[in-house]
């Protein structure tokens, strides 16, 4: 095993060294400022695609600093638009939870570790409420539960479903012991149990690793949504793409397909798939064979149903 002996460089050292593989710069007292808030290291990410694999790190010809911002930028705003549409299927997942949990089990349907499967960690779950309610930051609702009722000491599901992450709330739904609450929440959404499980375990890792501000553009992610057995009608074509052999359903494409399909079981109305396409639109340079996108993904009806062909 080799041992580490780069040495960190200024950010005067960083552009000299991108301009020695090539890389134009313009305006270097621009690119400089860029550098100082956004870091040489995660612009190096988007950096890649403008090298020649044969030649290492050497940049293409004409290829700019300015290629490598927008292509950041994209990023950026790609994260934003997924985060928008992450936080109504969160919400709404939360939604289907608690009316599930309070109508089959009680107020404290949470507290009930008959309810689970054996495989789940209640007394974990008992001390993430626990902890979070206790919190000198604890949310005001429970504090005022707090105060006012001392039985049972922990508040309400209506409550709980408020303050556990999405990723605990997706964890929580997967080891649910009985089909009925588990259907009842996978029926507001017309998917079987297995492929609402792992869609929403998905949702949850895309909105870390959007809040996180990491790249979605040219990755492969290791939280796969299955694809169901049973494809609905006018479904997307998933293929792997016929110039380089990338797998749809291992990058970004697929987790856009399922962000469309459960925003539209909220509300047929959305217009999220427009934003998508806007934004596509205002960086027509950007890589769509990085995201796994198919070239004619903009034709799929797919796109333009209000009900995704059902």
């Amino acid at each position: 095993m080799n041992q580490f002996n780069k040495l960190p460089l200024s950010i005067d050292g960083q552009l000299e060294l991108w301009q020695a593989r090539g890389l134009t710069i313009s305006n270097a007292e621009r690119a400089k400022r860029y550098l100082s808030v956004i870091s040489y290291y995660r612009l190096s990410a988007y950096s890649l695609p403008f090298q020649k694999a044969e030649e290492g790190h050497a940049f293409r010809r004409d290829v700019s600093f300015d290629d490598i911002l927008s292509l950041y930028v994209f990023d950026r705003e790609l994260r934003l638009l997924l985060l928008d549409a992450i936080e109504r299927i969160e919400v709404a997942f939360r939604a289907r939870m608690t009316q599930v949990l309070g109508e089959h089990h009680g107020s404290h349907a949470y507290s009930r570790s008959e309810i689970f499967d054996d495989r789940y960690d209640h007394d974990w779950l008992l001390r993430q409420v626990r902890g979070k309610c206790q919190s000198r930051q604890a949310e005001p609702f429970i504090q005022h539960y707090r105060k006012k009722y001392r039985d049972p000491e922990l508040p309400p599901v209506w409550m709980v479903m408020e303050v556990l992450t999405f990723k605990e709330i997706s964890f929580l739904f997967a080891h649910l012991r009985y089909k009925d609450d588990k259907q009842a929440v996978a029926d507001f959404w017309n998917l079987p149990i297995p492929v609402a499980q792992s869609w929403f375990r998905a949702m949850s890792d895309l909105r870390n690793t959007c809040a996180h501000h990491a790249r979605t553009w040219n990755r492969e992610f290791g939280s796969r949504p299955v694809i169901p057995k049973r494809t609905l009608k006018l479904w997307p074509n998933l293929s792997p793409l016929p110039r380089t052999g990338i797998d749809p359903t291992k990058r970004l494409y697929y987790l856009l397909v399922v962000t469309e399909y459960l925003l539209r079981r909220i509300n047929s109305g959305s217009s999220w798939n427009r934003r998508l396409f806007e934004l596509l639109e205002q960086h027509p340079k950007v890589s769509r064979e990085h995201m796994g996108m198919p070239e004619n993904w903009f034709g799929e009806s797919f796109w333009y149903l209000g009900d995704n062909g059902q």
